[in-house]
């Protein structure tokens, strides 16, 4: 297979889980079936069985793919060295964790479950790296100097930052109202940048 082959064939399976998140998203797992994934993917039925062999293979693959994508807006955001850090944190928070807020269909209470059961490493996998990243922007910054002086690691800021961002997907009806809270939070962990100014 040429490279040319090969970059079309990842682009199929690419916009093929996209189109499988935006069906769970919209139905959750129970309720989604191949079919609706095959149809929003605009591929067959049987098309979809020979790259997945089950509805649950094909999850852990949409989850994998939709983490991916979180992970690498949320990087890229803390690598935009000509913002502040306030502005990176919450841009990387909102990639990371704000995605779906406010977005999920009626049916898709069910998910977090599924992500769970079916793909738990995978999850702590990448929950794991989106706080490695966040350590390392903090850590890089002038925020760790107060960390030191504060008794606490840039690790632990991070940690803390995250579980704010998780207990706001949670609460927010929207994601405006989530980047309101992750914004708060961000602010109040930078507010000693701001005051060295």
């Amino acid at each position: 297979m040429s490279t040319v082959e090969a970059d079309q064939a990842d682009a199929r399976q690419s916009a093929l889980l996209e189109a499988a998140v935006g069906v769970f998203a919209r139905y959750g797992f129970r309720k989604t079936s191949m079919e609706e994934v095959a149809h929003a993917a605009g591929v067959s039925r049987q098309g979809l069985y020979l790259q997945f062999a089950n509805k649950e293979e094909l999850f852990r693959k949409a989850l994998e793919h939709s983490l991916n994508s979180q992970l690498n807006a949320a990087i890229a955001a803390l690598a935009v060295r000509e913002e502040s850090l306030e502005a990176r944190i919450i841009a990387a928070c909102d990639a990371w964790s704000g995605r779906f807020v406010g977005s999920l269909g009626a049916d898709a209470a069910d998910l977090m479950c599924a992500s769970t059961s079916l793909a738990g490493a995978t999850l702590t996998h990448f929950e794991t790296r989106f706080e490695s990243a966040l350590t390392g922007a903090i850590a890089d910054s002038p925020l760790a100097a107060f960390c030191a002086t504060a008794g606490m690691s840039p690790a632990d800021l991070a940690r803390t930052l995250h579980a704010t961002a998780r207990g706001l997907k949670q609460r927010s009806a929207s994601r405006e109202e989530f980047v309101k809270g992750v914004t708060v939070a961000a602010r109040m962990f930078c507010a000693t940048l701001n005051r060295r100014k």
